[in-house]
């Protein structure tokens, strides 16, 4: 079956994720990774006009939230991915892709959309059991722009972190509803974010004014 096209526009921001093949761990020290992924999103920000408002990098897989001036989202992609991939085969001695099959996109068509993504993004690690705040783990733009560690990957002014860093710690340091955490989940696996509905009232599980 043909892969659908991806939809190119310039409007409102992507969430883009990729898996490792398998489900499986990266074969090399993630701070190596981070390093690659870091100078890459930085070149890929240069030469295609990628805005990058923010990433994470899991063990087998990766966060992003990114927009496209330029409606560009494919090449943009297809060079980070691209060459992310190689460099890591190159520095693990492997000659197997990295990643498995087609990143998803996600299209954030609304600020709520994006501020709950921007929550599932960050608070990953915290659900992945890998640290107990969003601000301590260090493989995250979260981090950097806090100033606990350099960050080379050129994130757009986050004026949701910097109009208030305490509420907005507070914020993303909350555990969220678990059916409005499910429900992002679900919509993060559509073309355009999209809540699930409830199977019994037929009514959406997260609405445009809900925040997770």
């Amino acid at each position: 079956m043909a892969r659908a096209q991806a939809i190119l526009q310039s409007q409102f921001p992507y969430h883009i994720t990729g898996r490792c093949i398998n489900r499986e761990w990266f074969h090399l020290h993630l701070e190596l990774v981070w390093s690659i992924f870091s100078e890459e999103l930085y070149v890929t920000s240069k030469i295609y006009n990628l805005q990058i408002h923010s990433f994470v990098l899991m063990s087998n897989h990766f966060h992003l939230i990114a927009s496209t001036p330029d409606a560009n989202i494919s090449q943009c992609l297809h060079r980070l991915i691209g060459v992310v991939s190689r460099r890591l085969n190159e520095c693990g001695n492997r000659i197997n892709g990295t990643f498995a099959g087609r990143h998803f996109k996600t299209i954030l068509q609304h600020p709520n959309y994006f501020l709950n993504t921007y929550k599932y993004v960050y608070r990953n690690p915290i659900a992945a059991g890998l640290c107990q705040r969003a601000e301590e783990y260090p493989y995250s733009t979260l981090y950097g722009l806090l100033g606990q560690a350099y960050l080379i990957i050129p994130v757009l002014e986050d004026t949701t972190l910097f109009s208030d860093v305490e509420g907005t710690l507070q914020w993303l340091n909350t555990t969220p509803n678990s059916e409005h955490w499910e429900s992002v989940r679900y919509a993060l696996k559509r073309s355009y974010f999209q809540p699930r509905k409830n199977r019994e009232d037929g009514k959406v599980t997260l609405t445009l004014n809900d925040l997770i």
